[in-house]
């Protein structure tokens, strides 16, 4: 239980950070929304940029990479995993067409932007929340003791790859990927099986 307590804060506290970049988002397109009538162009572009940053901040975390996929192997036969597993998802979607749609706003420089913009971020941080109140205690639950030692294992591989990249120019990305790509891989061979899909 020690190394499902350790994983469930680490990846609490990158839920924090994604919860701050959307909550942050909203909080200044709304105080700049409220100082002009109308968003200028350049305005639109920014928050689309901070939009997909912050998007991204929750669409490629090491719970959906890791915790998710061995929660839904773990608690297949589960009801309860399976509805809020299918839940989650639908928040997903929607928050992508929501995207889609302050993105398309934005480009026609349509007022529905703030509309779309403010559902995209509400619906991640919903999302958020009935991932800490609900996915971690199930986690908690169906995951076993040895799956949460592997993806320990590869969360701390993967912050390893990141570091060791960080810096590199677009040349070098390549070779570094290579190189953890061939950690990664040994690594997963001397893994059991559940722990490398």
């Amino acid at each position: 239980m020690l190394t499902s307590t350790y994983t469930l804060v680490t990846l609490s506290i990158e839920q924090a950070s994604a919860r701050i970049g959307l909550q942050s988002l909203l909080e200044r397109w709304q105080g700049s929304s409220r100082q002009h009538a109308k968003p200028t162009p350049r305005e639109m572009k920014l928050a689309c940029d901070t939009l997909r940053v912050a998007f991204d901040n929750c669409y490629w975390r090491k719970l959906d990479k890791f915790v998710v996929p061995a929660l839904r192997r773990a608690g297949a036969a589960d009801d309860a995993v399976a509805g809020l597993l299918a839940e989650l998802d639908a928040l997903t979607l929607a928050a992508i067409e929501a995207r889609a749609d302050a993105h398309a706003a934005a480009a026609v420089h349509d007022p529905g932007f703030s509309a779309a913009l403010e559902r995209c971020c509400n619906l991640l941080l919903k999302r958020l929340e009935r991932e800490e109140r609900e996915l971690f205690p199930l986690a908690r639950v169906h995951v076993p003791s040895e799956v949460w030692f592997a993806i320990a294992n590869q969360m701390l591989i993967q912050d390893a790859w990141q570091n060791e990249n960080r810096g590199y120019g677009s040349g070098q990305v390549a070779a570094g990927a290579m190189a953890g790509n061939s950690l990664k891989q040994s690594v997963a061979l001397s893994m059991p099986h559940y722990a490398t899909h």
